[in-house]
């Protein structure tokens, strides 16, 4: 009986140890694939594979990296990733069924909450889809305000490949600002090598 409150306080420790170890925002891995492709785990995967390689390129970035710009008619790897954040949310509109309209004021977001947005938008979307029991991607149109809708399409060629291409502008910034991307951190995997 004595022993207790030490076995007590040693899980205690264990488990917050644990918990630390684990990453608090998602895809630090990209998750497993899923066990059929339909239309709606294809475009998970490729919003999937966006959100990995969104964490590796945005993971450990300084004030200095989030200030460069290669020139003057460029934006700044920060105003990429406020852009990238603008294209998420698009997505996950679409995946949630709303409208596109009104603006988020990133000027007062930090980088951190930024970072964490815009990886939980693509989660909420790719886990959507996954989830999804519709006739296919007809339903997650991309809506506006005034009505117009976009077929899923234009998703993918649109903020899904524009996002991932923008993601390769912030590695290839950190790189000149001299803070290079993690080389453990394999795309074709989606695992961290150790």
């Amino acid at each position: 009986m004595k022993y207790l409150p030490l076995l007590f306080a040693l899980s205690i420790m264990t488990f917050h140890t644990s918990a630390q170890d684990k990453p608090s925002l998602p895809y630090y891995e990209i998750p497993d694939y899923p066990e059929s492709y339909t239309a709606e785990t294809v475009a998970a995967r490729m919003i999937d594979g966006l959100g990995f390689r969104y964490y590796w390129a945005t993971e450990g970035l300084r004030p200095e990296d989030l200030e460069y710009r290669p020139n003057d008619m460029a934006r700044s790897t920060g105003e990429t990733i406020d852009h990238i954040l603008g294209l998420t949310n698009m997505v996950v509109k679409a995946t949630t069924k709303q409208t596109n309209g009104g603006k988020v004021d990133k000027q007062e977001l930090t980088f951190d909450e930024i970072r964490r947005r815009t990886l939980e938008n693509l989660k909420t979307a790719s886990d959507i889809l996954k989830s999804s029991t519709s006739e296919g991607l007809e339903d997650y149109k991309i809506r506006y305000d005034n009505g117009k809708e976009i077929p899923f399409w234009n998703m993918i060629n649109g903020p899904i490949a524009d996002a991932t291409w923008h993601v390769g502008q912030v590695v290839s910034f950190r790189r000149s600002s001299g803070n290079p991307f993690n080389s453990k951190a394999s795309v074709f995997s989606g695992k961290v090598r150790e």
